[in-house]
């Protein structure tokens, strides 16, 4: 008997060594009712198989789907759920608000619809909170307030409306917040001045009004901030000074109010730093020569005056340098481009200077400017506020932008445009009919920078399909210029397809919006424009027609991004403004000797702003260049 007692206790001993303890049966009927709702049955399979097993196949932190588990001696509750990017479908099933003691839940880059349910705010133990690149709709739900260790939000790239709710002020642990090209809008509440711990703020793209908020200069915390492509005004808060830390600054396309310089004194952490279309007035500040870290400074489309500093030609670490599109005056400093600069783009200023061959490796936008360049472009025709006496003779141009030499199927000859570009480019079409410039680098791009697109696939709504299959990209500015015109009324034909992104509406690949402005003579012509959404589809060909007025010999044609849309769909760095081919011909003949015949047939034509004369006289001024493969015209005027 006491042998028999014995065994029996040994056996129970090491019953209880191994037994495992199992996941509460609430949590595993939720479970299964999730994988089901979402198709995913083939990849996550119970059978005979618990779902808190740490030897399953969803169980390892790199496995996708991925569930994990908190496990006491008796019981295991699920606390991670990954399911990233499979393309799953339909709504946020009920059952998921049932595994309560979630803490990390990865919903990222699917295609889920539908509104972001209230009882969200049931998962009061939950870290990390993923639903960015979705279809979601309808308005945040206040509900989020209640995530009181929330360390990173995310929901951006998605289809929301309304306002940000001020309960999102509850997050105080809140660490990340990613709500960029979410569809949020209104005034960037208050109450979010409370996020004391916040360190990564990306709100790109969203419709926020008002004011830039003051309280953001109080979250010292932050390394990355990113208000790009809002409706925010100007300008900039002298608090912003404050954020010390800053490692990636990136504030773009205020309306209204000027801004100074003067609050990045002691942002001296920075690597990036982005301050394109702000209003900014003033000079340069010397002192941003002494940013160590600094890689990317783009001061571009601004009201900067003054001189380029000296002691510019002393940054230690700067890579790219985007200074375009202001006042600038004087000489480019001397040993500017340093072993270390990849671009420089001092275009549409009045800097003078003098490019060395054996800088050839640099890419340099100088259109408008008075540089000379050594390197391969021969020399400047016309400069920014230049009058020049090239005789005109050309009345068209047409260019496959990004392509080949082809003839379309009415017999129109478009020209060669596959040069590569750089971050900083300008060149010259062999018949010296037309040049391109591009300004701007894909920041966070792993493949390398690419300024061109191109697909295999065909292109419909068209005859001309090879036409659309290559294209001009760029991250920021991207202009073309018919050269030697006769002046006139000419109408401008720009060829869209879109090519990189997708439509698939069974894919998170198809969310992506590629969203830009046309200018044409600096009139606006397209504001907002979404070449899939209006083509009504992607790799379908999209052609929209202008008039324009040539006075001065030249056109302008701008593409420009204004910081909207999506940044990273279907791959990173997917945004930008988009050309397939632009076709230009004249119209009515304005020239002299026929002024008196076409007179009355100027104000028939559509599209002419007669109203804005001065703007175009100012274009005309501003941006007339000629680089001259073969000759050297003479100029005058600074």
């Amino acid at each position: 008997m006491e042998i028999l007692g014995f065994s029996c206790f040994v056996l129970g001993l090491l019953s209880t060594v191994v037994a495992q303890p199992f996941t509460d049966p609430k949590e595993v009927v939720a479970i299964n009712k999730i994988i089901d709702h979402w198709n995913l049955r083939s990849k996550v399979n119970f059978n005979n198989i618990d779902p808190c097993n740490k030897t399953a196949a969803w169980a390892p932190s790199e496995a996708n789907p991925r569930i994990a588990c908190d496990c006491s001696p008796t019981t295991c509750h699920i606390t991670h759920l990954k399911i990233y990017a499979l393309d799953i479908v339909g709504e946020i099933p009920k059952e998921l608000f049932m595994l309560k003691e979630m803490m990390d839940l990865n919903l990222g880059q699917n295609v889920l619809n539908g509104s972001i349910p209230a009882e969200i705010g049931q998962l009061s133990k939950m870290k990390w909170l993923s639903l960015g690149i979705n279809n979601f709709t309808g308005p945040v739900p206040p509900e989020l307030g209640n995530l009181s260790s929330l360390l990173s939000l995310s929901f951006g790239s998605n289809n929301m409306n309304g306002p940000l709710p001020p309960e999102l002020g509850n997050l105080t642990t809140l660490e990340e917040l990613y709500i960029d090209s979410s569809g949020v809008s209104g005034p960037i509440p208050q109450e979010l001045s409370k996020l004391k711990s916040l360190k990564v703020l990306w709100a790109t793209a969203n419709g926020f009004t008002g004011k830039l908020p003051e309280f953001i200069g109080s979250l010292t915390d932050l390394t990355v901030l990113r208000l790009e492509g809002t409706l925010l005004e100007g300008p900039i808060p002298n608090s912003y000074g404050a954020l010390t830390k800053l490692d990636d600054l990136r504030i773009g396309d205020l309306s209204n109010g000027d801004s100074s310089l003067n609050f990045i004194e002691n942002l001296t952490s920075l690597s990036i730093l982005s301050l394109r279309n702000c209003r900014l007035t003033g000079q340069l500040p010397e002192r941003l020569s002494t940013f160590s870290n600094l890689k990317i400074l783009d001061l571009s489309f601004n009201n900067l005056t003054g001189e380029i500093p000296n002691s510019y030609k002393d940054f230690a670490s700067l890579e790219y340098l985007y200074l375009g599109s202001n006042n600038l005056i004087g000489e480019l400093p001397a040993n500017i481009i340093n072993p270390k600069l990849i671009a420089l783009d001092i275009s549409f200023n009045q800097i003078y200077g003098t490019i060395p061959a054996n800088k050839s490796t640099i890419s340099v936008n100088d259109v408008g400017t008075s540089i000379t360049s050594e390197r391969s472009l021969g020399s400047v025709c016309l400069i920014k506020n230049s009058v020049c006496t090239e005789i005109a003779s050309a009345t068209s141009f047409s260019i496959d932008c990004g392509g080949k030499q082809m003839e379309s199927v009415s017999g129109t000859e478009f020209d060669d445009d596959s040069e590569t570009l750089g971050a900083a480019s300008f060149y010259v079409g062999s018949n010296d009919r037309w040049g391109v410039s591009s300004s701007g680098t894909f920041i966070h791009n792993p493949n390398g920078p690419k300024f061109t697109a191109q697909t295999d696939s065909q292109i419909t709504s068209t005859l001309d399909s090879e036409l659309y299959k290559t294209a001009r990209v760029s991250p920021s500015s991207l202009r073309y210029y018919g050269l030697g015109l006769k002046k006139g009324i000419y109408s401008v034909e720009l060829h869209f397809a879109e090519i990189q992104m997708d439509d698939s509406r069974d894919s998170w690949k198809g969310l992506g919006k590629r969203i830009f402005d046309v200018y044409i003579q600096g009139e606006r012509v397209l504001r907002d424009f979404n070449v899939k959404d209006e083509a009504g589809g992607s790799k379908k060909a999209l052609v929209k027609t202008f008039k324009a007025n040539v006075t001065n010999n030249v056109l302008d044609i701008h593409f420009f991004w204004a910081g909207k849309g999506t940044c990273c769909i279907p791959f990173q760095s997917t945004y930008g403004p988009l050309v397939s081919a632009i076709h230009v011909t004249q119209v009515v003949n304005l020239d002299d000797s026929s002024k008196s015949r076409d007179k009355k047939h100027v104000g028939k034509i559509l599209g002419i702003a007669l109203g804005s004369a001065a703007g175009v006289l100012i274009i005309c001024s501003i941006f007339y260049v000629w680089w001259a493969k073969k000759k050297s015209p003479t100029y005058k005027g600074i």
